[in-house]
């Protein structure tokens, strides 16, 4: 039961991370490959501020979310003056730049050590102790989120984001700040990315580069990708899918080195099944438009 709910809080993280890069993925046609980084982040002050400073996790909060949308503005507004494939790259860049410095920045991240001892969530005195109230709070979290995200992407600005994913040169001929629109749609969504960040910290009490590498962003995107294009309930169902698979297949007999393997070739099924009938739709729609 224990290990259930211990599967059922990561499902909850990835429902919040492949959903705030699903705003600027799905909604902002930015292919990013920086998110863990700023769910590392969001993890990395949590604990530096709980262990170093002993601030309670409603503080904590708010100041990563706070770092990572400062860092996620600066990058943004250097990395989108680049477009396609070399936005991707620069992402890539900043994936790697961030874990070098959780890695290598001893004196301050413990580098490859990691730091331990991370307190458990503590809320106007109640302790968040028992895996059954951390899931709780996970699930709060995670549909608090997934609310602002459905009002954000059914507002102006969300409607915005829909018309330059599909066509950037009209929505800016219509008068869009396209450039302005995918800061805000980033910086919010590396905002949102730190939220997860904060709450493994506090979970796993023990946190080290190694759960934030790029290996990980792909994996979010994977779960983006799979979800399908703008659904934020498709993001709910793919990381349940990716997150529990792994565990699904022990149950199976399948030996822990295939099973692995086993799951590398479903997760690259999915991804072939998804983008052919992504494929397909967008051929439809083009056909419709033009006759």
């Amino acid at each position: 039961m224990e290990y259930l709910l211990h599967l059922l809080i990561l499902v909850g993280i990835y429902v919040m991370l492949s959903q705030s890069l699903s705003l600027s993925n799905s909604y902002g046609g930015m292919i990013s490959l920086a998110h863990a980084g700023f769910y590392g982040i969001g993890a990395y002050t949590a604990a530096l501020l709980s262990v170093n400073c002993q601030f309670p996790f409603l503080l904590n909060l708010p100041i990563a979310i706070l770092l990572s949308g400062i860092l996620a503005l600066i990058v943004s507004t250097i990395a989108l003056r680049t477009v396609d494939q070399y936005f991707i790259v620069c992402t890539m860049g900043i994936q790697v730049i961030i874990f070098s410095l959780l890695n290598n920045w001893t004196s301050l991240t413990k580098g490859s050590f990691g730091i331990s001892g991370i307190p458990r969530i503590s809320i106007f005195g109640i302790g968040i102790e028992s895996r059954i109230a951390f899931l709780l709070l996970t699930i709060l979290f995670a549909v608090l989120m997934f609310l602002f995200l459905r009002w954000l992407t059914k507002s102006s600005f969300g409607r915005t984001l829909r018309a330059l994913s599909e066509d950037e040169i009209f929505s800016e001929s219509l008068g869009k700040n396209v450039y302005l629109s995918k800061v805000i749609a980033f910086t919010t969504s590396a905002m949102l990315a730190s939220i997860p960040g904060a709450l493994f910290a506090h979970y796993i009490t023990f946190i080290d580069p190694l759960s934030f590498t790029i290996n990980e962003s792909i994996f979010i995107l994977s779960i983006v990708i799979i979800g399908g294009k703008r659904n934020l309930w498709g993001c709910v169902i793919a990381s349940i899918v990716l997150v529990l698979l792994p565990e699904g297949l022990r149950f199976i007999g399948i030996p822990g080195a295939a099973a692995a393997n086993v799951r590398q070739i479903i997760y690259g099924a999915m991804l072939i099944i998804v983008m052919f009938f992504d494929s397909r739709q967008a051929k439809t729609q083009k056909v419709i438009s033009n006759a």
